[in-house]
């Protein structure tokens, strides 16, 4: 009889394990949580920047200055982008027919974000207010609609460690990530495009994108996915990733609607390689760098039925070479100053050129 009794218990038991364990395995697969609070758009791009920084190679970046801009804004939120962002997960929204065009004749991309990271809200709040032309309150937070350039730019504090940003026309866009963000966490949540596709991102990627390929449109659109956009006649998705394991691991996958479009994809690419290889060997010298030749000779494409594959590997030495400013002009000695006596101070009115770095700009 104790053991008809206590059946039923450990058969719940078991059942909550199993469902407990079936969560997990389903969370480690799904997209990160900034990225499931996007909206339905044309491409995603996400970047772990806490999983960066522990990365040797990349961590000890070259100093440089910060514009004026972005110094008031450090001074007033206690928030710096290349130090205290850890997550940042970005929808594009490419222009409808009809859209307005830039002022340089560009389409209008709108753009919709959620970082996390550590994040002072008092200050946040106190500096978004100043700038805020109105605030809107929406489940329990503030969104803050801030003008620029013509357009109202909506920011919305989510959590202590979470603020959502979007320049898309419609406010119902930022609404909707703050919804998403009130209901409990789900592995199957986010966008459409996101869920069918993430299953494709190697685990443990330090930064991937996820993009719709619209042949035909226009170039400036295809502009953000750079030069890759001419290899495709029909559309396709392209997903692109990055992870580090003693070296860096790129890997671009281009979902096309044939093997026919997939071969065609992988025969131009495969000429593009030959022509790097062309010039590398053109301009090869007996002191040619071994990291350069090595990333070259990485350069690999393979297709799998409808989809074909560019994998390439980037030593840590060529990292660090990337990530190196180019050595200053060294000073004058003694003696060549005498030959070469000091320059004139500059005209009235001249100022010294100076090197900044821009803040991330996302066109709003």
């Amino acid at each position: 009889m104790r053991i008809k009794r206590s059946l039923p218990i450990i058969l719940g038991v078991v059942a909550i394990g199993a469902a407990v364990t079936l969560v997990v395995q389903l969370r480690k697969h799904a997209p990160p949580e900034p990225a499931r609070l996007l909206p339905g758009a044309d491409a995603f791009v996400y970047v772990n920047l806490k999983w960066v920084r522990t990365v040797n190679e990349v961590n000890q970046l070259p100093p440089v200055s910060h514009d004026p801009e972005y110094e008031q804004f450090i001074r007033e939120t206690g928030f710096q982008f290349e130090r205290d962002l850890d997550e940042a997960a970005v929808a594009v929204h490419y222009p409808e027919a009809g859209t307005p065009r830039e002022s340089d004749g560009s389409p209008a991309l709108r753009f919709s974000e959620v970082f996390r990271g550590r994040i002072n809200g008092d200050k946040l709040s106190a500096y978004l207010t100043r700038i805020s032309k109105s605030i809107d309150a929406y489940q329990n937070a503030s969104i803050f609609n801030v003008p620029h350039d013509g357009r109202t730019v909506r920011v919305a504090i989510i959590t202590v460690d979470t603020v959502a940003v979007s320049n898309h026309p419609d406010p119902s866009v930022i609404r909707g990530i703050v919804d998403r963000s009130r209901k409990l966490a789900s592995p199957f949540g986010g966008p459409a495009l996101l869920r069918q596709y993430y299953k494709q991102v190697p685990i443990a990627s330090l930064f991937w994108a996820i993009a719709r390929v619209k042949p035909g449109e226009e170039p400036s659109l295809n502009s953000i996915l750079g030069s890759v956009a001419v290899l495709f006649n029909k559309p396709a998705v392209l997903v692109t990733s990055g992870r580090y394991i003693r070296a860096l691991h790129l890997k671009a996958e281009a979902f096309t609607s044939s093997a026919e479009d997939a071969q065609s994809v992988a025969t131009k690419l495969d000429t593009f390689l030959n022509l790097f290889h062309g010039a590398e060997t053109s301009v090869a010298t007996p002191g040619s760098d071994p990291d350069v030749k090595a990333f070259f000779d990485s350069l690999k494409v393979a297709t799998n039925r409808d989809h074909v594959v560019l994998t390439a590997t980037v030593p840590p030495g060529f990292i660090r070479k990337a990530l190196t400013e180019p050595p200053g002009l060294s000073m004058p000695s003694s003696s060549s100053e005498a030959q070469n006596p000091s320059p004139q101070p500059p005209a009235e009115g001249a100022t010294p050129a100076t090197h900044k770095q821009q803040r991330p700009q996302n066109r709003r």
